[in-house]
């Protein structure tokens, strides 16, 4: 089995054997077809029926020599993602050899990224390790391993690379703060699945002072390989896998294609490299804008937040869906009207769901609290970031001129990204 495909060779083998993309792409010629001549794949019809993988049309085959991982939320929650075998070590291989850039030979790497319950991101990494070319050495701690151990285990195995999410590392660095820790030998910490912030580097340079930081690379596990990490990528920036993904950055509003640098837009990927689940000109849910002319090899963008209209949004560790959001509030609060911001300071995400109450409302207090109680139970990780430090949810009842418009469509945005995601300049080599 080939590795990757030309956009030539794989349309007419997804027309084949997805009943989903025969459907959406029926109105386009057999042959002649470019990128920009495909309709953007709108996730919920694509993710629709997706718990029954015998029946789910968007799969070009049955699900048997494969693995399977969830997209997000608990297992009866997330969206199931598969990848045949050989698709997926391409997958891996891939961003390994991207990988090796970030490491040096000897080097020791504590792995603290998650696993079970379908995660795929601790074995995404721990095959990606494998494949960097390098004689480096592993830890699998997983990020289930005990802080303390964590600590000990790090000056007992000399070990000098941690990699995992921010969110993990900043509760690990706190832990190191409270005990008046600090880890002079630890010289990288890579990060992935959220953006890092610059209060969030101060903190960790009390901790581990000698550390490099730097993103490990940008892949999702519905999507597959977005972005590469080398040593010239400021913190939010990465490049293009250009054998492996056709990335493009266009307009929220008007679905128009940004090639020039610094206007940010939706990130659409489409990938060369899956046939089983097939995904073609797909928002992942990410803004972005070029750094690099267009035609430059492996060009080079920055991250700039979520969009608004994300399936899906990260803060920390935790996965929120703006849909089940918007039926917990109606639910209880018999509200259309809310809005989600998230802000950041220091170690702490700030998550605020504001909502109108309506104007029979007798009891405001009451629906607040019982709103709290049912996202908590609805996403139980709220407590854990909480008792951590690391997240405060606040349920605000506002009026509806407190809720923002969009400048220039006037729209309603259900979710605003209110951190600032400026990158800073990157370490020399």
């Amino acid at each position: 089995m080939k590795a990757t495909y030309s956009l030539k060779q794989l349309l007419p083998y997804i027309r084949q054997h997805s009943n989903f993309y025969r459907q959406q792409l029926e109105h386009l010629p057999p042959q002649g077809i470019t990128l920009q001549d495909l309709p953007l794949t709108n996730a919920a019809d694509y993710w629709a029926d997706s718990h029954d993988l015998s029946h789910w049309p968007v799969l070009t085959a049955k699900v048997d020599d494969a693995l399977v991982f969830k997209t997000g939320g608990s297992t009866s929650q997330g969206k199931l993602s598969v990848y045949s075998r050989e698709e997926w070590h391409a997958m891996v291989s891939t961003f390994g050899q991207s990988l090796a850039t970030q490491l040096n030979h000897g080097d020791r790497v504590a792995n603290l990224f998650f696993s079970g319950d379908l995660y795929a991101s601790f074995l995404f990494a721990h095959h990606s390790l494998a494949h960097v070319g390098k004689s480096i050495c592993e830890f699998p701690f997983t990020g289930q391993v005990e802080l303390c151990g964590l600590a000990e285990a790090i000056a007992r195995y000399q070990i000098n690379v941690l990699a995992g999410m921010p969110a993990q590392l900043l509760r690990f660095a706190a832990y190191l703060a409270h005990h008046q820790q600090v880890l002079c030998r630890v010289e990288t910490l890579l990060y992935a699945g959220e953006s890092l912030f610059a209060a969030q580097l101060a903190i960790f340079a009390e901790v581990f002072p000698n550390a490099r930081i730097a993103s490990i690379g940008y892949a999702s596990v519905d999507a597959g390989l977005i972005g590469a990490s080398d040593r010239d990528c400021a913190l939010g920036e990465h490049r293009v896998f250009d054998q492996h993904t056709l990335l493009e950055i266009v307009d929220e509003l008007t679905g128009e294609v940004i090639e020039e640098c610094d206007r940010t837009g939706l990130i659409v990927v489409t990938n060369l490299a899956r046939r089983l689940m097939p995904l073609l000109r797909y928002p992942v849910g990410d803004l972005a804008c070029w750094r690099e002319p267009s035609e430059t090899p492996r060009r080079k963008f920055a991250l700039k937040g979520r969009s608004a209209h994300s399936r899906r949004i990260r803060v920390g560790v935790l996965s929120l869906f703006p849909d089940e959001i918007s039926e917990i509030v109606q639910r209880i609060a018999n509200s259309n009207q809310w809005q989600l911001l998230i802000e950041n300071t220091g170690y702490k995400d700030i998550l605020s769901v504001k909502w109108v109450p309506g104007a029979q409302q007798q009891n405001v207090e009451r629906t607040l609290r019982a709103l709290q109680e049912a996202l908590v139970i609805q996403y139980p990780g709220i407590d854990d970031l909480s008792r951590d430090g690391l997240l405060e949810l606040r349920v605000l009842p506002c009026a509806v001129t407190d809720l923002s418009l969009h400048p220039r469509s006037g729209k309603q945005p259900r979710v605003l990204d209110l951190r600032v995601y400026d990158t800073p300049l990157p370490e020399p080599a």
